[in-house]
């Protein structure tokens, strides 16, 4: 069997997806140098805490920010730097894995812009939907919200496939379900807030987003649905 030798070790990525992974891996590396003591002595120890202080959305925060309908932008920007920063590495390592496989997959499909559009749409989405939760006034972090917009992109794509073959288009959202009864499993074993109804909303932005986004738009879709 003929065998390129020149082809790469590993399927190349989207340019767009490393640019959103790479701050996420840059952040963590900094952040986990920082709390080992190898980097930025003593303050490094607090270099997280900053971060999060720095980056995350708060509900409280941007509750107060529409009622006085004052948006100072080191606040508004909250918005779209918290899948940024995360609570940990293996926080930051699975989404950084969803980031690299869903990203690929959307991003080899779609426009570079539509790709960011989708991340940061479903952050916006996300971020809205965990602050609309009563009572709920944990601060939000990850980039989980972000990525579910891509799982939702990459969702879309098997959902007009499969009708573009008359196949079964609710087998599109097997994926999504897998993840949500994961999380769900996690949370009533070791608990957990309200971090699932950003994650489900990021998601329904990215699927709902793709209609608008992919090449050739809701057009595309349904010239696929006619030709059944």
């Amino acid at each position: 069997m003929y065998q390129d030798r020149n082809a790469p070790p590993l399927n190349p990525l989207p340019a767009i997806v490393w640019v959103l992974a790479l701050p996420i891996i840059a952040m963590e590396v900094v952040l986990s140098l920082g709390a080992s003591g190898l980097a930025g002595g003593m303050e490094g120890a607090g270099w997280r805490l900053q971060a999060l202080e720095r980056f995350v959305f708060s509900p409280p925060l941007m509750q107060a920010m529409i009622e006085r309908g004052e948006y100072p932008p080191q606040h508004l920007a909250r918005l779209v730097t918290y899948p940024f920063v995360h609570g940990g590495v293996t926080h930051a390592l699975f989404v950084v894995v969803i980031l690299l496989a869903l990203g690929k997959m959307v991003g080899e499909v779609f426009r570079w812009w539509a790709v960011l559009a989708i991340f940061f749409g479903a952050a916006v989405a996300g971020a809205f939907a965990y602050m609309a939760v009563p009572g709920n006034d944990a601060p939000l972090f990850g980039g989980y919200p972000a990525v579910y917009g891509l799982i939702g992109g990459f969702t879309f794509l098997l959902w007009v496939n499969l009708a573009a073959v008359g196949s079964n288009k609710f087998r599109a959202f097997t994926l999504i379900g897998l993840l949500l009864g994961f999380q769900l499993v996690f949370g009533l074993l070791f608990g957990g807030g309200y971090e699932w109804v950003a994650d489900v909303a990021g998601f329904a932005c990215g699927f709902l987003l793709s209609f608008v986004v992919s090449p050739g738009g809701w057009a595309r879709v349904m010239a696929k649905l006619r030709q059944r």
